[in-house]
């Protein structure tokens, strides 16, 4: 019956099911205290072909998740650059990218109060701030911003065209979005006529479903433990929705069946 309620939750039509996946982020902070779960997306895992990126001891855990970030974020040099990311969650790849990429500054903004509360507190980086603000309505100032990060956020949004307007906006001239999302097929091409629409030339675009599918495959069993740790049965079902946990009716199994894609972009103003 719990997994029955998970599958139907997945199924909700996204005015419906956003609220909710807004409410699971919020809670999080509450279930999480020891900051297991920094990072919320899904991952990335390359073939054998493709280096790992050298991490730290205390990053491995999290190397999927971490993969992801990098695959997106040094697709140019952020080193020296002030960065924004949109939708941080609890900060993790904000984190990632200022220790590993050297960022002059990154502002990591969200608008579930708890997770940026526990980024105000988890983390201690110079140079690296967390607050609270709606993407679709940027409070920045007009060409603030070298680059701006958008991590598996944006499929949240009610208005995608507010939000490259606001992204276009406070981006300096010549200035990066990096962006990073998954989409229906049927849905693609509307995405990339409204980056053109913002003003957003599209430099880079890649695929990476198969590597995003592959990470969460090989990742299932330490997002599992975390869950059955973590969260209350009864919640159990949702969260293994909102994880994209392997075997449930989730953006695992329509990436495996090739209804959606998850597609990378780096844009230009």
């Amino acid at each position: 019956m719990l997994n029955k309620l998970g599958t139907l939750l997945y199924r909700l039509p996204r005015w419906l099911k956003s609220p909710i996946e807004r409410v699971l982020y919020e809670g999080l902070s509450a279930l999480d205290r020891e900051a297991d779960m920094v990072f919320m997306n899904y991952g990335w895992a390359g073939t054998d072909e493709d280096a790992d990126v050298p991490l730290l001891p205390e990053d491995e855990t999290n190397r999927y998740c971490i993969q992801l970030y990098h695959r997106v974020a040094s697709a140019i040099d952020l080193a020296g650059l002030d960065v924004l990311e949109v939708g941080c969650g609890r900060g993790g790849g904000a984190s990632f990218v200022m220790r590993y990429l050297q960022t002059r500054t990154l502002t990591g903004l969200d608008r579930a109060r708890r997770a940026i509360s526990f980024c105000q507190g988890h983390y201690d980086t110079p140079g690296l701030t967390f607050v609270r603000g709606d993407a679709e309505a940027l409070e920045f100032g007009e060409a603030t911003f070298d680059a701006v990060i958008n991590v598996e956020s944006s499929h949240c949004y009610g208005a995608m065209d507010r939000f490259l307007a606001g992204v276009r906006r406070v981006l300096k001239p010549g200035g990066h979005l990096l962006y990073a999302d998954v989409r229906e097929q049927s849905a693609v091409p509307t995405l990339r006529r409204q980056f053109g629409e913002a003003g957003l030339a599209v430099v880079e675009e890649e695929s990476l479903s198969g590597a995003v599918l592959r990470a969460l495959e090989l990742d299932n069993e330490r997002k599992r433990a975390l869950i059955q740790k973590k969260v209350p049965r009864l919640l159990r079902p949702a969260f293994d929705q909102f994880a994209a946990m392997e075997g449930t009716e989730s953006v695992y199994e329509t990436l495996r069946r090739g209804h959606k894609q998850y597609l990378r972009f780096v844009l230009q103003a």
